[in-house]
């Protein structure tokens, strides 16, 4: 069998491998990027149908490409899938669809890697892992399918429709579990929505959104996450022309809110005693992005005009006010369940080792400790802005210059 050699190979082509290719395109950097599938297929198959991006399209971009619409808007689904295409096309990167990478190994004689793939073998000095954080998504093994209750991840959900009649379980406060149930809310579905720890930035402040705002307060740029706070998400939307989400209006509005989702047990769902805390933290969150806003705008003298309004706080909803610990599914009528509970990494295709005690990749800002390994787009890779379309794109420059130096 004929064995193909690259100099780099990369990945994956989504935002990292897209971003990536372009970097060693500029640098004359001769490479090949594989996907097992199509040019942004997470987007594609792994989002539901109305999902839009959560910061606007002047942000949420490279720097070389703006989207085909209105810059203070947010980009749909389909919007980033054509986006991520036209970019591969302006760059002319060498992609080369529906070819998976089944295995991952390093030659014998310590000179690059071998890549088993769907299309053969491929070896390559370089390798770049590029197949983001959404990898394996985590769907814990809770309630039972005895139950008779529909059970999907946020990546499988689609539309209200795709459910059947009933009320709907959705799990997790971050922004897919808060847009999820309220899509589900407004199609005239019983929601009831498990909310964990989270935090929960103003979708804008002062005439600024919030993208600007973190960057400003160089939140963005922070290098490791604040201990205590590893398992914490963040609960934003640009849905519906863009707003802050609010659980205590959510509430108000008409969807059950319970603690974060503890045990299962005969039929009933039971919660943490924990969901005013949730709430409450979750706001404090809120008003501290605004006190920091407020503190750089007279720092700088800048004239932005004021907001009193935004810091309004909504009365809790009675779910707040006697949260329901128990809740027997059958005679909620609860049919389906959401699980909006993350993702976990996936490297099962690399075969040596490259990683810590906990599965993670061993790496500095993305250079791993195996010589020519590289990982792109993951949480945390250099600093907060890693996993975004804009934070990915410095990340791999850094790479690519990295790839560069080892000639």
């Amino acid at each position: 069998m004929s064995v193909e050699k690259v100099e780099t190979l990369v990945i994956g082509a989504g935002q990292a491998g897209l971003a990536v290719s372009e970097h060693l395109g500029q640098r004359g950097l001769p490479h090949l990027v594989v996907e097992r599938r199509r040019i942004a297929e997470r987007w594609r198959s792994e989002r539901w149908d109305s999902l839009v991006a959560n910061g606007p399209a002047w942000h949420d971009r490279f720097p070389t490409r703006q989207f085909d619409c209105d810059p203070d808007a947010f980009a749909t689904r389909d919007d980033i899938v054509r986006y991520m295409e036209d970019f591969a096309k302006q760059n002319a990167s060498p992609i080369r669809c529906g070819v998976e990478v089944t295995a991952l190994t390093r030659k014998d004689d310590g000179s690059g890697f071998r890549a088993e793939t769907s299309d053969g073998v491929i070896e390559a000095r370089n390798v770049v892992a590029a197949t983001g954080p959404f990898q394996k998504p985590l769907l814990p093994a809770l309630v039972p399918e005895s139950a008779g209750i529909m059970q999907i991840h946020s990546a499988n959900y689609r539309n209200p429709a795709q459910l059947p009649d009933g009320a709907v379980l959705v799990i997790g406060a971050g922004s897919s579990g808060a847009q999820i149930a309220d899509e589900l809310h407004r199609a005239g579905r019983r929601v009831y929505l498990s909310v964990g720890p989270h935090d929960r930035p103003p979708r804008a402040y002062r005439g600024k959104d919030f993208v600007w705002w973190l960057g400003a307060l160089g939140k963005w740029d922070a290098k490791t996450v604040t201990p205590g706070t590893e398992h914490v998400t963040i609960a934003v939307s640009g849905a519906y022309g863009g707003h802050t989400v609010d659980f205590r209006r959510l509430g108000q509005r008409g969807i059950t809110l319970v603690g974060r989702t503890e045990t299962y047990a005969d039929g009933k769902q039971h919660f943490a005693d924990d969901l005013a805390r949730n709430v409450e933290t979750g706001t404090r969150n809120y008003l501290s992005v605004l006190d920091e806003a407020d503190a750089y705008i007279a720092k700088n003298g800048l004239d932005f005009p004021e907001e009193p309004d935004a810091r309004r706080t909504e009365q809790d909803p009675e779910s707040v006010t006697h949260p329901i610990r128990s809740l027997d599914l059958k005679q909620a009528g609860i049919t389906s369940i959401i699980w909006a509970t993350g993702y976990a990494l996936d490297f099962g295709w690399i075969k040596f080792d490259a990683f810590d005690e906990k599965g993670r990749p061993e790496h500095e800002r993305g250079v791993s400790k195996v010589p020519g390994l590289y990982f792109l787009g993951l949480p945390w890779l250099s600093r907060r802005a890693s996993p975004f379309i804009w934070g990915v794109w410095h990340d791999a420059d850094y790479l690519a210059g990295h790839i560069a130096q080892r000639g």
